[in-house]
């Protein structure tokens, strides 16, 4: 058995070889187009350094996890940020670094702020969880750049499809635990339902059915674990289909990080179904992306950690399946930002909490709270003692009013607005 699943990883793994390495060849430059592929990808690298973290990742072993004391299982301290999942990871002897979750990633890499010392002696790293070491022949390095001013917190790391080729995941979104499996020893026997996982260029890609304008569809999604959102979709897709009525409610949806997708709106799904399990009115992000994955536009958008929250998700890449558990929350109703307000973090210590826009005539609007504006506090509590994910926490609650301390052109105005329901 645990011969036939270290053929599995391989496998999993030599996908997002493949995957890395084809987006490799096509960076490289005309004209080294008749050079080997050994020379390519080094040219590649030199026009664009982020390719290295590329290259380096295609050249990773598929050394299996090790857990502690001969075991098979390590249930790993996990600190839940909205929908998205931070792990404690050492890197070697370093001290632990909140890695986020990310089936997006093809590699796990590193921010470079942490690269220097983390690998200072070798481009080898072998990654510490509690209960659980995972080695790896080099650890790419990357930047997000948009990452803190959206998510509240500086990026230090991204656990990618390489990790997960070689442990199963177990994240339970209810209890925001979060447990490691040996591929090879893990046999499931719950009750929850098995969920087949194609993988394109690398990328977890599920099938799911949902209510449009037209009636009932049908379409591939990309499992994003690192995106908030329930659901988003591409702008040709939902074109397409007519999954936009001028006749529908939508109010906009600021995504700071989406260089390819400026202007975004929010509305609603009436029911979107994931497996046997269905969820009602659900929140979806009509973006302007031309593609969510290059050369496949039969997928149609991004399943998120707002759909994902509903479930005990176990993700088995080896077996290439998602299990789904649903729990209490499978029938919540979404509920979006009440205030009209779009907040980022910005400064050193991202307390800076900044209007990066406002929807028009919502209680944010009307009380004339403008871009530009910082928030320095709210209900007599300085922004000093908020995160980004609580400010944006409570402007989800109804009918409630806030008193804001707002920084304006040097200024400090004291601006009441009362929530409501805008979608």
């Amino acid at each position: 058995m645990r011969k036939s699943m270290k053929t599995k990883a391989e496998k999993s793994s030599n996908r997002n070889t493949a995957a890395l390495l084809r987006l490799a060849v096509d960076a490289v430059p005309a004209p080294v187009a008749g050079a080997s592929l050994v020379l390519a990808l080094l040219a590649a690298s030199v026009f664009a350094p982020s390719w290295i973290a590329l290259i380096s990742a295609a050249s990773q072993s598929a050394a299996p996890a090790r857990f502690s004391l001969g075991g098979n299982a390590a249930e790993v301290p996990a600190e839940f940020v909205g929908n998205l999942v931070f792990l404690p990871v050492r890197v070697n002897d370093n001290p632990p670094l909140p890695f986020i979750l990310d089936t997006n990633a093809l590699a796990t890499a590193i921010a470079p702020i942490n690269a220097s010392a983390a690998t200072q002696t070798s481009p080898a790293a072998t990654l510490h969880l509690p209960g659980v070491d995972v080695p790896f022949s080099f650890l790419p390095v990357v930047e997000r750049r948009d990452f803190g001013a959206e998510v509240g917190r500086r990026f230090e790391g991204a656990l990618g499809d390489d990790f997960l080729a070689r442990v199963v995941v177990e994240i339970d979104y209810s209890r925001q635990t979060v447990r490691f499996y040996d591929p090879a020893a893990y046999a499931y026997s719950g009750k929850g339902a098995k969920v087949p996982l194609a993988f394109l260029e690398g990328k977890p890609i599920v099938r799911a059915k949902f209510s449009g304008h037209r009636g009932p569809e049908e379409a591939d999604f990309e499992v994003a674990t690192a995106l908030d959102d329930a659901i988003v979709f591409s702008e040709p897709f939902a074109d397409a289909h007519k999954l936009v009525s001028s006749r529908a409610t939508a109010v906009s949806a600021f995504r700071p990080g989406w260089t390819d997708s400026p202007a975004n709106a929010l509305g609603r799904i009436k029911a979107f179904q994931l497996g046997p399990y269905a969820a009602q009115e659900l929140l979806a992000v009509f973006s302007q992306k031309r593609a969510i994955l290059q050369g496949h536009p039969n997928v149609a958008g991004f399943l998120g950690g707002g759909l994902l929250r509903r479930f005990t998700v176990i993700f088995d890449f080896p077996r290439q399946q998602l299990i789904l558990e649903p729990h209490f929350h499978i029938g919540d109703y979404d509920d979006a930002d009440m205030s009209g307000l779009a907040i980022v973090a910005r400064g050193s210590n991202l307390k800076t909490f900044e209007i990066a826009g406002v929807e028009p005539h919502s209680p944010a609007a009307e009380a004339g709270i403008q871009k530009g504006d910082v928030i320095a506090g709210i209900d007599n509590e300085a922004a000093a003692d908020l995160s980004l994910a609580g400010v944006r926490d409570l402007f989800h609650e109804p009918a409630h009013k806030y008193k804001l301390l707002v920084e304006r052109n040097g200024r400090t105005l004291t601006i009441e607005i009362k929530t409501r329901r805008l979608i």
